[in-house]
C-alpha cells in the first residue's frame, strides 16, 4: 500500500483572463481544474509570474501551462525561466500539456519557434483535423478525425522542436496539437473554454476585430460546445495519474 502522499498535478498559472470574465466564471486555472477532475492527484497552482518557485522535475507528478494575454516572443523573464525549467520537466519525462501560449512556450523552450501569426487572429470555435499520427498518440488517440475547439491567438507556434510531431491542425493554424517525446504534448486550442466562455472573448475583442473588418457578431453565433476538446483535459490527467504509478 503506498502511503506516501501522491506529487501534485501542477497548474503553472501564466496569465488571466479579462477582469469582467473573470469576476463572472474564474480563471484559466479554475477551468483547468474543473476539466482535470483528478481523482487521485492533488492538484497546486504555482504563478511564476509573482515568484512562485517551480518545482524540482521529480517532485510533480504533471504540469499544465496555462494561456496568456502575453506574448511568448516577448521573452518576459518569467516566461524565460518556466521556459528553462520545462525544458527540464520534459528532459526527465514527467507529463505536461500546454496551452494556447503554454504550447507556443513548450515549442519555444525546446528549440523550436514561437511569433505572430502571418495572417493574424485566429478567435472562436473552429474545426481541428487530426494527423494520421494521432491514431497512436496517447493523448489524441481514439478521437474523431474532425472535431469542434475553441481558439484565440494571435502567435503560434511557428517552428516545432525537432524531433516533435505534429498530431493537429487546420487551415488557419497548421499546427493545433503535437507532442515531444513520449509525455509533453501543445495545444493551440482551448479545451477548458466552454461556449460561454468564448462568446465572452469574442465579445470583449468585438472592437478591434471590427478594426480588422472581422464580423464579430457572426464569430459569436458559429461558437458551440466543444465536448471532445474539453475530454483532454480528463484524459491528460489520467496520463499523469498512471505516471505516477508507473
Amino acid at each position: 500500500m503506498d502511503n506516501h502522499r501522491p506529487h501534485p498535478l501542477v497548474i503553472v498559472k501564466l496569465g488571466d483572463t479579462h477582469a469582467r470574465l473573470r469576476e463572472r466564471r474564474g480563471d484559466f486555472e479554475h477551468w483547468i481544474a474543473d476539466g482535470l477532475d483528478s481523482q487521485t492527484l492533488p492538484l497546486l497552482v504555482i504563478d511564476p509570474r509573482r515568484g512562485d518557485t517551480l518545482p524540482e522535475p521529480d517532485a510533480v507528478s504533471g504540469v499544465v501551462i496555462t494561456g496568456s494575454h502575453a506574448m511568448v516572443s516577448h521573452r518576459e523573464p518569467w516566461s524565460e525561466r518556466t521556459a528553462e525549467w520545462l525544458a527540464q520537466v520534459v528532459a526527465h519525462g514527467t507529463p505536461v500539456l500546454g496551452i494556447c501560449y503554454g504550447h507556443q512556450l513548450l515549442a519555444h523552450a525546446l528549440g523550436g519557434e514561437a511569433g505572430d501569426h502571418p495572417e493574424g487572429i485566429e478567435i472562436g470555435t473552429v474545426t481541428v483535423t487530426l494527423d494520421e499520427a494521432a491514431a497512436t498518440d496517447p493523448l489524441l488517440q481514439g478521437l474523431p478525425a474532425e472535431f469542434p475547439a475553441h481558439v484565440v491567438h494571435l502567435q503560434s507556434a511557428l517552428r516545432l522542436p525537432e524531433g516533435a510531431v505534429r498530431l493537429a491542425g487546420n487551415a488557419h493554424e497548421p499546427v493545433q496539437a503535437f507532442r515531444v517525446g513520449a509525455n509533453a504534448w501543445g495545444v493551440q486550442f482551448h479545451p477548458e473554454f466552454d461556449a460561454e466562455t468564448m462568446r465572452g472573448y469574442v465579445d470583449m475583442l468585438a472592437d478591434d476585430l471590427k478594426a480588422r473588418g472581422t464580423d464579430a457578431a457572426a464569430l459569436r453565433d458559429r461558437v458551440a460546445e466543444t465536448p471532445t476538446a474539453a475530454a483532454l483535459l480528463g484524459r491528460f490527467a489520467r496520463i499523469a495519474e498512471a505516471h505516477r504509478h508507473a
